[in-house]
């Protein structure tokens, strides 16, 4: 699928109170009144927190700081409070974001397993966000597809009901393995029910989604990131592939394509991280994070940006 890349547009290093030192990553985009809202991980000398950059044209941002903090040492998030997926009901912002209790050493703070959701509400995308420790909207099952990982994803409300595309991981005597599992719920303040059986599976190796539908065609395309490994045997986010389907509830492994890797990229050869799309007038716009050159690191990460026109198109 031949995204066509513009290159980076926000840059890490310059966020508020030293928010995005060593990084940018991660990129969630949103939309309301004309104006695009970027929540975005930044690694900053706390460790990694969600920030926020607002944008009238996806081209040029303004950074505005963190909009999460790190909880008391009791709590799940008080590493790391990152990757927050929204959706709005009624008056009110629902925010799903990742919380973990571990990271690597000072001074990079790597998140570390396990990758758990926690919840926060507020008024505005602008914020200020109230957490909710009261919810735990995804619980880690043992003997299952997410025993290491039951993190957020992309949230849409069908019929009746919101589903969530989330990470689910496993680690056992076959390694780290990823997927991306279907969950429930029609009580935005609740733990939703998961799908015993992942979407994809555990052999695929994605994390992360974004969603987009297609009116012209009744398709959805599902972004996510996929994990590769180099010579050296390593583990690094290597390409984001799209998935497409009819049936918002069943997905084919087989109905894929790549999206974005070294090979459309103008500025990364290593590492390409994880998709955020949204529809700009009448082309698909596709934020996504890396590190310039041909770097595999977690660190020294910038968002970019990368456009294909509508309708989309199943691919060959």
């Amino acid at each position: 699928m031949n995204f066509i890349d513009e290159g980076i547009v926000l840059h890490y290093g310059d966020g508020r109170d030293s928010c995005d030192t060593y990084g940018a990553r991660e990129a969630v985009v949103n939309k309301e009144n004309g104006i695009y809202y970027l929540f975005y991980d930044g690694a900053g000398k706390k460790g990694w927190i969600s920030c926020l950059a607002e944008s009238r044209d996806l081209h040029t941002w303004t950074k505005k700081g963190t909009i999460l903090t790190l909880g008391d040492s009791i709590k799940n998030d008080h590493k790391s409070a990152s990757s927050p997926w929204v959706i709005k009901e009624n008056n009110t912002w629902h925010m799903f974001y990742i919380g973990t209790p571990n990271t690597t050493p000072a001074p990079y703070r790597i998140p570390a397993f396990p990758y758990l959701t926690m919840k926060a509400r507020s008024a505005a995308l602008s914020g200020p966000w109230k957490k909710q420790y009261d919810v735990t909207p995804l619980p880690p099952r043992a003997n299952s597809y997410y025993t290491v990982t039951s993190s957020p994803g992309f949230i849409v409300k069908n019929k009746n009901e919101y589903l969530m595309f989330f990470s689910g991981a496993t680690q056992d005597s076959l390694g780290i393995r990823r997927t991306l599992g279907l969950a429930r719920t029609d009580n935005l303040n609740k733990s939703w029910v998961i799908e015993n059986e992942p979407l994809f599976p555990l052999s695929e190796q994605i994390e992360n989604s974004s969603l987009y539908y297609e009116e012209t065609s009744k398709t959805w395309f599902l972004f996510t990131n996929h994990i590769g490994i180099d010579k050296s045997g390593s583990e690094y986010t290597d390409a984001i592939w799209v998935y497409w389907s009819k049936d918002i509830n069943k997905w084919n492994r087989e109905d894929k394509a790549v999206a974005m890797d070294s090979s459309n990229s103008i500025w990364a050869r290593g590492a390409i991280g994880m998709p955020t799309v949204i529809k700009a007038g009448n082309r698909l716009a596709l934020l996504y994070d890396a590190a310039e050159g041909a770097s595999k690191d977690h660190m020294r990460r910038s968002i970019a940006l990368a456009w294909i026109g509508l309708p989309l198109k199943i691919p060959d």
